[in-house]
């Protein structure tokens, strides 16, 4: 099943099932948002997909409208965007590492001249898929934001002024809502585009916990359910409209080094990320990006990420912010 959380023609919020062949929305009766539905089937102690299934009415609304005049959301907002917890993993990916470990080479002959980022890549090969065991070696953590840098799926991607770079990292996002009992539920998966300044991480690796500090997109849809255990598909990055990089990107746990559970254990093994009620969007480490391959993004670049069984791809266009005056003042 596919969920979509968008905005109607007069402005409300709304959810409906995604039919994606048809390009229809079939819409769910008495379901404000996805962040709801989520409660209540945990209320009722439903699954999602089933709670969904008794909510289909007979209204319905054409995908491409919906897309076309910005009215797609997120797949899980939070009504207070301060309690949406936007994080993900990094190196988790078979393969992953070389990106990341040249942009932090190091010229000296410490231990087997391995980079701190091969060495964590190397624990997760080793440790992250324990046999036996209900946990394993912990992964490279990092934090994004709050609700406020998730992008609606075909809106713009802002770069901040003072940003050197926004590149694409096409990842598969884990969207959860945390139960009354703080237990954390997972609503399901999506794609997502964590974004991030490469250029200002490549100048010193103590810089990765800024460069991760932007925009970042997810959606359209959350597949409900488990994620298959191979995951392929293609990202794009258009400029004046020609498909100036594109490269197929791999994911799901048989070309991960962690098992999904492990990556998820490993962050809400924190009892500040189980508090009631709160949304985490969790992206779960990338494979490719098109700043391994040389390729700066620019101010109005498209990126677009496609995989069928995510439904339509998550497309958003990187513009830039204008500059803020930042002051700081006094009581």
């Amino acid at each position: 099943m596919l969920l979509v959380q968008f905005l109607t023609e007069n402005f409300e919020t709304r959810v409906g099932i995604l039919n994606h062949a048809e390009g229809t929305i079939v819409i769910l009766h008495g379901t404000e948002s996805t962040h709801q539905l989520a409660l209540d089937a945990i209320a009722e102690g439903r699954s999602l997909s089933g709670l969904a299934g008794e909510r289909i009415s007979n209204e319905n609304t054409g995908y491409g409208a919906v897309s076309s005049q910005g009215r797609l959301l997120p797949p899980l907002t939070h009504p207070d965007p301060a309690h949406c917890l936007v994080t993900g993993t990094g190196l988790t990916h078979l393969g992953s590492a070389d990106a990341r470990d040249q942009m932090h080479l190091k010229t000296s002959d410490e231990e087997e001249n391995l980079t701190d980022s091969t060495k964590m890549f190397r624990m997760g090969v080793e440790g992250g898929k324990p046999k036996g065991e209900a946990t394993g070696v912990q992964p490279e953590w990092f934090y994004k934001g709050d609700g406020t840098c998730l992008s609606p799926p075909s809106r713009p991607l802002p770069m901040p002024a003072f940003a050197l770079h926004m590149g694409e990292e096409t990842e598969i996002v884990g969207l959860y809502v945390i139960a009354p009992d703080g237990t954390p539920h997972r609503v399901g998966h999506c794609l997502g585009n964590e974004s991030s300044d490469h250029v200002l991480e490549k100048q010193n690796y103590l810089y990765l916990a800024h460069s991760k500090l932007r925009a970042c997109a997810a959606g359209p849809a959350v597949l409900v359910g488990d994620l298959p255990a191979d995951v392929r598909g293609r990202t794009k990055v258009v400029r004046d409209g020609k498909v100036i990089w594109e490269k197929e990107f791999l994911s799901g746990e048989e070309n991960m080094s962690h098992w999904l559970g492990n990556l998820e254990h490993h962050h809400f093994k924190y009892e500040m990320f189980r508090r009631p009620g709160d949304v985490h969007v969790h992206f779960f480490g990338a494979a490719t990006l098109c700043f391994s391959d040389g390729l700066l993004a620019e101010p109005g670049d498209v990126f677009e990420i496609d995989c069928p069984i995510f439904g339509p791809p998550l497309i958003n266009r990187v513009e830039r912010a204008p500059v803020k005056d930042i002051s700081i003042r006094g009581l």
